[in-house]
């Protein structure tokens, strides 16, 4: 539809528990809105969104997709997301774009855990719920009815009542009501009509004095209600056999609230903050960006206010260059329509453009103090893998290859370990890393092998110890020698380490210090039980002697390494482990059992915050040993309605028993690799 503005676009994200039907009831849409010649099938891989191999493979959606119908002179925008919440980045991604959610819910699955996931992240989006797969077997419409009403309020109300392979108009109630619903669709009538005209006093006037209501009359008051969350629409729908797609792209056409009234979007202007206006300069906003093989990097805007047009030439604000972008698009799924240009609330896809990443702000106009918009907030990744290249040539590429999936996707995460040297990906779950690593494969060809990491254990000492060392070697010619005598003691956790020169009367020549030192910290790096790191302790040199001619700094590291090691042996050496604290989110009624689980993990229980009406947050230090496996294992205990985060906390000792067998374990890999 050429030259439509800002005031005829409806976007809509649809959202929900994994197989809910939400892509079925997409592809649904578009076909009977005349944008598809053919229903697509999620079973037989010709959907129109999910369309990438993993996709089609597993028969799930894993990246939230773009596309897009025409129906009674309004353009809709359809945003599909993920039903797992292994991708909840895809779906907040999809929600910065949209202005409405709607929520699927299945006829025969109910509500589930991502139906409530999915409605409590919509946040204050204006919001509806579809009932799908009407048409599968032990599907009971009318009691998912009153589970959703009953759960999240009597603002939901239907608009569409199923009777048979019908359905009747619950606003606009028909004479010839079907006898088996008359009586709820008469009591929904009122219900509905009243909380439409609660939001506006003149209808609500005209509605006590009994005047008959049009449709023209309750369509603006309905958008209003959606906007302000008093009302929830509900519609019914079996996609595959087109029920209910026309009642639904009618209510999104006339009821759904285009973006001016849907949101605001905030926004900082050097101190200033600022609303956004659809009328004002162009902005726009960078809400999800992918790496195509073929196209290269492509980034999906939603224009928040002015046009944008293909020519344009854009600002991004976090850098302040001016960018001319490659090609823009409407996108279809994977396909790409070209317009003329893009009004305020519309969705388009940018080419070639390198430099741009989720959250950017673009403007028409470079100043000093630029736009910038909220960036979008996700959650933290909490599940970290070992990542190693299967052969030279893909570590070679991995570094660059792992840098363009973290770009796609704020919840994974890449980094070097410092202590273990290991390579370390971060994601939301196994799956998530999982299926990160095939798709890396499959777009840049670099295989890897996933593991669970090194724990990076520290060692330290209990009590106060001496060592001495003395380094002599003759070879023939000019030798070597060095001896050393040093104190240990421990530090308060945390401290690291000092080193104190206690030599007096030159025993050991000033020029030779710094190579005690320097064999300290090369055997701290090294351990003295384990290979792990020693950390908090104080080294005190007091005492030794040299030789006049084969003295040097090598021979003093070498004595001073020795002595080190020898003192800190003496000093009941101990294992230190990492501690974070764990705050786990979940349904009241796992509280026990979470409790139980984290206790057996040698977790110390800090507190108890509600989170809601229903909701409790835990609080624990737990040895992240513990934790390797904690995403599946919590999935289990509480059907998937759990989640967590964790935050490195700090260290503290092993326990004796479980210090043994890591040492006993450390001591094999030595020997395995000598052999």
């Amino acid at each position: 539809m050429a030259g439509y503005s800002a005031e005829d676009i409806r976007t809509v994200a649809i959202a929900g528990h994994s197989k809910s039907g939400k892509t079925t009831l997409l592809d649904g849409l578009l076909y009977k809105a005349g944008a598809t010649s053919r229903l697509g099938n999620v079973d037989d891989g010709t959907s129109i969104c999910d369309f990438d191999p993993e996709e089609k493979e597993r028969k799930i959606t894993i990246t939230a997709k773009v596309a897009h119908c025409n129906w009674q002179k309004k353009v809709i925008n359809v945003l599909d997301t993920p039903g797992y919440s292994d991708f909840v980045g895809e779906m907040l991604q999809a929600f910065a774009a949209a202005d409405a959610v709607i929520v699927a819910v299945s006829a025969v699955g109910g509500i589930q855990v991502n139906t409530r996931r999915a409605w409590h992240l919509a946040g204050s989006l204006p919001k509806a719920v579809v009932i799908t797969q009407l048409d599968m077997e032990n599907a009971n419409p009318l009691e998912v009815l009153d589970n959703i009403r009953k759960e999240f309020g009597r603002k939901c109300v239907p608009f569409f009542l199923p009777a048979g392979d019908k359905l009747v108009d619950v606003l606009n109630l028909p004479p010839d009501l079907p006898a088996q619903i008359a009586d709820r669709a008469k009591q929904l009538n009122t219900e509905l009509v009243e909380a439409v005209v609660g939001s506006n006093d003149k209808l609500m006037e005209r509605y006590l004095e009994g005047e008959k209501l049009s449709p023209a009359d309750m369509g603006p008051a309905v958008r209003s209600a959606m906007v302000k969350g008093e009302v929830v629409p509900i519609f019914f729908a079996a996609a595959r056999k087109e029920m209910g797609l026309t009642e639904i792209l009618d209510s999104i056409a006339t009821y759904f609230p285009h973006m001016a009234i849907a949101r605001q979007f905030k926004a900082k202007k050097g101190d200033q903050e600022i609303v956004i206006s659809a009328e004002g300069e162009f902005v726009g906003l960078i809400f999800k960006c992918l790496v195509d093989p073929f196209v290269g990097k492509v980034s999906y805007m939603k224009v928040l206010g002015g046009t944008f047009t293909p020519d344009s030439r854009f600002v991004v604000s976090r850098t302040g260059k001016q960018e001319r972008i490659g090609a823009a698009f409407k996108p279809q799924g994977k396909e790409q329509v070209k317009l003329d240009a893009y009004p305020a609330g519309d969705i388009v896809g940018i080419t070639k453009v390198d430099d741009l990443r989720i959250s950017d702000t673009v403007t028409s106009v470079k100043d000093a103090n630029p736009i910038m918009v909220e960036p979008l907030v996700f959650p933290v990744p909490v599940v970290s893998r070992a990542c190693e290249p299967k052969t030279r040539t893909d570590e070679q590429k991995i570094s660059t290859s792992l840098g363009r999936l973290a770009e796609q996707d704020p919840t994974f995460l890449v980094g070097r370990d410092r202590q273990t040297k290991e390579l370390i990906v971060t994601g939301m779950s196994d799956l998530h890393l999982e299926i990160l690593m095939n798709k890396m494969k499959r777009t840049f060809d670099v295989d890897v092998t996933l593991k669970e990491p090194k724990i990076p254990y520290q060692e330290t000492i209990t009590t106060s110890a001496d060592g001495h060392h003395r380094h002599k070697k003759q070879t023939g010619g000019r030798g070597q020698f060095g001896e050393v005598y040093l104190r240990v003691e421990p530090l308060e956790r945390g401290k690291g380490f000092e080193f104190v020169d206690a030599i007096v009367g030159a025993a050991i020549p000033n020029q030779f210090i710094p190579g005690v030192e320097k064999g300290v910290l090369e055997a701290m790096e090294q351990g003295v039980i384990a290979g792990y790191p020693v950390q908090d302790v104080k080294v005190t040199l007091y005492d030794g002697s040299h030789h006049p001619v084969d003295s040097a700094e090598l021979s003093f590291k070498i004595a001073g390494a020795a002595a080190f090691k020898e003192a800190c042996l003496k000093a009941r050496p101990v294992l230190l482990e990492p501690i974070v604290v764990l705050e786990v989110t979940i349904p009241s009624k796992f509280v026990g059992d979470v409790t139980s689980d984290l206790n057996g993990r040698r977790g110390r229980i800090l507190g108890f915050e509600p989170a809601g009406p229903d909701t409790q947050i835990i609080r624990a230090h737990v040895p992240l040993a513990e934790l390797t496996r904690y995403s599946s294992e919590l999935r289990s205990i509480t059907g998937g309605e759990g989640s967590y985060t964790l935050q490195h906390s700090h260290y503290d000792m092993v326990p004796p028993k479980i210090q043994e067998q890591i040492v006993a374990m450390a001591a094999r890999d030595r020997q395995e690799k000598k052999e």
